[in-house]
C-alpha cells in the first residue's frame, strides 16, 4: 500500500504518479551519488603508476595506501549511520558529499605520501555510511518486489563510476597529472550537491516523526516488530548477509585498487590499453546487476521464497565470480582469459543490492540504516585486508605476474566458500518469524 505523507504546509492532494516520478528521480540522483563514490576510488587505481613514481613508494606501500581508505570505514559506517537516523535524508546525503569534497581537495595539488594517506583515511570514514543511507532511502520508497530493482539501479553507480572514470580520468592523468583527476571529481561533486538540494524536498535538518519527509512512502509491513537492536545482530540472516557482502567487497576492493595494475604489470597491457580494457568488467557488471535485480523481483512475483530470490540468487552469482577468478589465474594472457577476468569482476555488486533487499524484507524501517551500517562495518574489513595483502604478495613474489596469480587464486576460492555459505544462511522469512516471536516475548515482559 502506498501512502502520501505530507510535510507542514502541504495539502496532501498530490497525484499518485507525481510521487512515483519523484521516487525514481531520487533513485537517479542516488545513482549519480554512487557513481562519484566509486569514481574517486577508481582514481587511485588508475593513477597507481604515477603515484608510485611521483611519491617514490613500493608496491607494498601502495597496497597500504589503498587499504587506508578502509581503516576508519567501519567506524564511519557505525557512528555516522547513528547520526543519519536523526537528520533528514536531504541533509544526510548532501553533507556526506560535502565531506567527500573537502577530503579530496588537498589532492588537487602536489602533496606528500602522508597527506595522501590522511585524505584517503578521512574519505573512507565519511563514505562509510553511504551505502546504508542509499539502501534505506530506496527501501522506504519501493515495495518488496521493486526494491531489488531500484537498489540495483542505485548500485549500478558502483560500476558506472569506474567505467566512466577509466577512460576519462586516464586521459586526464596522462594529459596533465593525477592531481587533475581529483580536481575533476571535486568539481563534479559540487555540481551534484547543487542538483541534490534543488531537486529533493526542502526538509528541516532534524528528522522528526511528526513531520515525516513529505514523500511517497511504502507502508512498513514490519513496523510492528519491536526488539532491541542487539537481537538483529544475532540473526542467522545477519551473518549470512555479512558473508555475502564480505565476498562481494573482496572483489570490489581489488577491482578498484589492483585491476588496472594487474592488467599492466601482470598481463603486459600498455597503460593506454588498460584504460580501455579495465572498463569491460564494469560494463558487464551493470548488465549483471540490473538483470539480478529484475530476476529477484520476478522470482518473488512467481511465488518463490525470499530465501531463493535473495540468498540463493546472490550466492549463485558470487559462486560464478569466484570460479571465474580461479580459472583466469591458470590461463595465459589472451581473449579467453579476459572473458574470465570480466566474469570474475562483474558480480560483486549483486551482494549489495539483491542481498540487502532481502534484509529490508524483515527489518523494521526505523532500524534499517543502523543494521546496514553494521553490515558495512563488517564487510569493510575486506577492503582493509585484501589490497594490502595482495600488494605484499606481489612485492615478494618472484615476478609480478606470479604474485597476482597466487593472490587472485586465493581470493577466488574464498569468494566461492563465502558465497555458498552466506547464500544458504540468508533467510528473510525465517528472520521475520524469529523477530515476531521476540516481539511477542518482549511485549509479554513489558505487560508484567
Amino acid at each position: 500500500m502506498v501512502t502520501i505523507e505530507t510535510s507542514p504546509g502541504d495539502t496532501g492532494h498530490r497525484p499518485p504518479h507525481r510521487a512515483s516520478r519523484r521516487a525514481w528521480g531520487i533513485v537517479v540522483l542516488l545513482f549519480l551519488f554512487f557513481t562519484l563514490n566509486f569514481a574517486d576510488k577508481a582514481a587511485i587505481g588508475l593513477a597507481s603508476h604515477q603515484i608510485r613514481d611521483d611519491l617514490g613508494i613500493t608496491a607494498g606501500q601502495y597496497g597500504l595506501l589503498s587499504s587506508a581508505f578502509f581503516w576508519l570505514f567501519a567506524i564511519g559506517a557505525v557512528t555516522l549511520t547513528a547520526v543519519l537516523r536523526k537528520i533528514s535524508y536531504t541533509w544526510g546525503a548532501g553533507l556526506l558529499m560535502v565531506t567527500w569534497i573537502v577530503s579530496m581537495l588537498p589532492l588537487t595539488v602536489p602533496t606528500s605520501f602522508g597527506v595522501l594517506l590522511v585524505c584517503r583515511i578521512a574519505l573512507g570514514f565519511f563514505e562509510g555510511p553511504a551505502h546504508a543511507l542509499c539502501q534505506s532511502i530506496v527501501a522506504d520508497r519501493f515495495a518488496p518486489d521493486r526494491r531489488a530493482t531500484a537498489g540495483a539501479l542505485v548500485n549500478a553507480g558502483s560500476s558506472v563510476g569506474p567505467l566512466v572514470a577509466a577512460p576519462v580520468l586516464t586521459w586526464v592523468i596522462l594529459t596533465w597529472s593525477w592531481h587533475a583527476a581529483f580536481a575533476v571529481l571535486v568539481a563534479l561533486g559540487v555540481l551534484w550537491v547543487i542538483g541534490w538540494f534543488w531537486y529533493t524536498e526542502k526538509l528541516p535538518f532534524k528528522r522528526t516523526e511528526a513531520a515525516v519527509e513529505g514523500i511517497a512512502k511504502i507502508e512498513d509491513p514490519n513496523g510492528k516488530i519491536v526488539v532491541p537492536f542487539r537481537c538483529l545482530l544475532t540473526l542467522q540472516s545477519f551473518w549470512g548477509l555479512v558473508l555475502l557482502s564480505f565476498a562481494g567487497y573482496l572483489i570490489s576492493s581489488l577491482k578498484v585498487a589492483w585491476l588496472p595494475a594487474y592488467m599492466n604489470e601482470g598481463l603486459g597491457y600498455s597503460a593506454s590499453t588498460v584504460g580501455t580494457l579495465v572498463t569491460l568488467p564494469y560494463v558487464v557488471a551493470v548488465a549483471v546487476l540490473l538483470s539480478a535485480g529484475l530476476l529477484s523481483g520476478r522470482l518473488l512475483r512467481k511465488g518463490y521464497s525470499a530465501r531463493v530470490a535473495r540468498g540463493y540468487l546472490t550466492g549463485a552469482y558470487l559462486l560464478v565470480g569466484g570460479i571465474s577468478m580461479v580459472i583466469f589465474t591458470q590461463l595465459a594472457p589472451g581473449p579467453l582469459q579476459l572473458v574470465f577476468v570480466i566474469a570474475a569482476f562483474a558480480v560483486n555488486s549483486v551482494a549489495f543490492s539483491v542481498a540487502f533487499a532481502g534484509a529490508s524484507d524483515f527489518l523494521p524501517a526505523r532500524q534499517r540504516v543502523a543494521f546496514f551500517g553494521f553490515i558495512i562495518a563488517a564487510y569493510s574489513v575486506a577492503g582493509i585486508v585484501a589490497p594490502y595483502a595482495l600488494g605484499l604478495i606481489v612485492e615478494h613474489a618472484p615476478s609480478a605476474a606470479q604474485g597476482y596469480s597466487t593472490g587472485f587464486m586465493f581470493v577466488g576460492i574464498t569468494v566461492c566458500v563465502l558465497g555458498v555459505v552466506g547464500g544458504v544462511m540468508l533467510n528473510p522469512e525465517r528472520a521475520k518469524a524469529r523477530l515476531e516471536v521476540l516481539t511477542a516475548e518482549h511485549a509479554a515482559r513489558e505487560a508484567r
